[in-house]
């Protein structure tokens, strides 16, 4: 067996090689592409909406009296009984153009970041749904009553709490997903694009081939150069049944 140094042009294996894939080459060896994150910038989007939206509805309704005056009522959207609402809303939206703009290990921290967030944003909505944190006095000072004002009661509005959840949710869910997806590509991407990787699965290949007795594939020219690179010969067939007999004479002649 003879290995010719490929050249610049199109080769046989550049043309479709024995292994059916496009472009030659090894199917071990083909570049991985990375997918687009499109499912989490659509979670993002959805979180971003949601968070925006939770925060210009009506979360608590304040009912006071002050024994001079009519009785008061008033409406605490989500932007005044949990400030960050709408910060966090613009902050996914600009992590909606860092996913695009960042790869590798700093899109996984960014999915960090973004979980972080998201148990932010689900505090509000969890702890009013839950009835904790004593709505009814937070509720008398977000309202700047008058010092003589007693509050009278309190509706809590459970939708826009519950919209905040399922924001923070999709949010999550997007950090998640992007963690996830940084690590598979970079697990992908240092087993295909590392030449010590791609050597060991060479020499591989052609130890396998030896000892399928010629039945298996022939390798593409590819594998072949990274098994030479590594030591190993493809051409050296001592190893092989039946071989043994016809390179001995060769040897004696």
């Amino acid at each position: 067996m003879t290995v010719e140094q490929p050249d610049d042009g199109v080769t046989g294996d550049d043309a479709g090689g024995p292994s059916g894939t496009p472009g030659g080459g090894d199917p071990a060896v083909a570049p991985v592409r990375a997918a687009k994150p499109v499912v989490a910038v659509a979670l993002l989007a959805l979180a971003a909406g949601g968070l925006w939206v939770s925060s210009r509805m009506t979360w608590v309704t304040v009912h006071s009296a002050d024994g001079l005056t009519e009785p008061r009522t008033d409406d605490l959207d989500g932007a005044t009984w949990f400030g960050a609402l709408t910060p966090l809303a613009l902050v996914l939206v600009a992590a909606i153009a860092a996913v695009f703009a960042v790869k590798g290990g700093l899109r996984q921290l960014l999915g960090v970041v973004l979980a972080v967030l998201a148990a932010v944003a689900a505090v509000p909505g969890f702890a009013l749904a839950a009835g904790a944190g004593r709505p009814q006095e937070r509720a008398g000072t977000l309202a700047e009553l008058p010092a003589r004002a007693v509050v009278s009661g309190v509706d809590v509005h459970l939708a826009p709490a519950i919209l905040s959840l399922v924001a923070a949710a999709c949010a999550l869910a997007a950090g998640v997903l992007l963690t996830r997806r940084t690590g598979q590509s970079a697990q992908l991407s240092g087993k295909y694009d590392n030449p010590v990787f791609r050597r060991a699965d060479a020499s591989a290949e052609v130890s396998r081939q030896r000892a399928d007795d010629g039945t298996a594939a022939p390798l593409s020219e590819r594998v072949l150069w990274d098994a030479l690179d590594a030591g190993t010969d493809p051409t050296d067939t001592a190893g092989e049944p039946g071989d043994d007999g016809g390179t001995a004479s060769g040897r004696t002649r």
